[in-house]
């Protein structure tokens, strides 16, 4: 299976990243020879990938997207298994810190956690199968091609992939703005742990938030009662990087 992954980040990330199998660089014609544009072509030509040249309506028929001029055909985007992200924190002497996404729908939003996740060090990424967005190329571009670096596992069932989390002492906390929430600023993040964050508007389903070790909340002053997830799951992945940073 092939996917068609666009904008020049994500594009370049890709080709750095080397996890899948590049076919062929597209480039609009009359696209600029930048600095990143450059990159992409020599990394291209180091990996023995074709630089075509092709006219900007070409790219056009990719959709309502923001392509910048630059397109890669690619294989299909390599899921890891859940053991695979315990076993890459073990190699690095760390404790396990993974984000698991609940049935999260919008490319947008899970680009911008998974792009958070790779910032903050995250050893891998948690989604569901189905009724959830997966790794599209829409997500690949709004991560700006860090999902490319990040361990993703795709499970049939959430739930049963807490639990499996929980057997190997991963402590699962859920981001969740109700009474009974820890402030996130006064949780103890620093151990083996998987952030869950909800779907936008719905929150957590009722099953995974009662497999949560505990639920953590951010403080709201304003008129407004709650936060885009992708906002609220990336503050407390910076706070839980934070902690572990002051903690060592």
């Amino acid at each position: 299976m092939r996917e068609i992954l666009y904008g020049r980040n994500a594009v370049l990330e890709s080709l750095r990243a080397g996890r899948r199998k590049p076919y062929k660089v597209m480039l609009a014609e009359g696209v600029r020879q930048t600095d990143i544009v450059g990159q992409i072509v020599f990394l291209a030509e180091q990996a023995g990938v074709s630089v075509n040249r092709t006219e900007r309506r070409n790219l056009d028929r990719l959709g309502k997207v923001h392509h910048q001029g630059v397109a890669l055909e690619t294989s299909a985007y390599p899921y890891s298994a859940l053991d695979d992200i315990l076993a890459l924190a073990q190699s690095h002497d760390e404790a396990p810190l993974l984000l698991l996404l609940d049935l999260l729908q919008d490319p947008q939003n899970a680009g911008s956690l998974l792009r958070t996740a790779e910032a903050v060090g995250a050893h891998g990424v948690v989604v569901q199968r189905r009724r959830a967005v997966g790794i599209t190329p829409a997500v690949v571009h709004a991560s700006a091609g860090a999902v490319e670096y990040l361990l993703t596992a795709q499970v049939t069932n959430l739930v049963n992939a807490i639990g499996r989390l929980k057997a190997h002492d991963v402590w699962v906390v859920g981001l969740e703005a109700v009474r009974d929430a820890q402030l996130y600023h006064e949780a103890d993040l620093t151990g083996p742990l998987a952030l869950v964050v909800g779907s936008e508007g719905q929150g957590l389903r009722q099953l995974v938030r009662e497999r949560c070790d505990f639920l953590v909340g951010l403080p709201m002053q304003g008129k407004v009662t709650s936060l885009n997830a992708a906002v609220a799951g990336s503050i407390v992945l910076y706070e839980a990087w934070r902690q572990r940073q002051a903690d060592e």
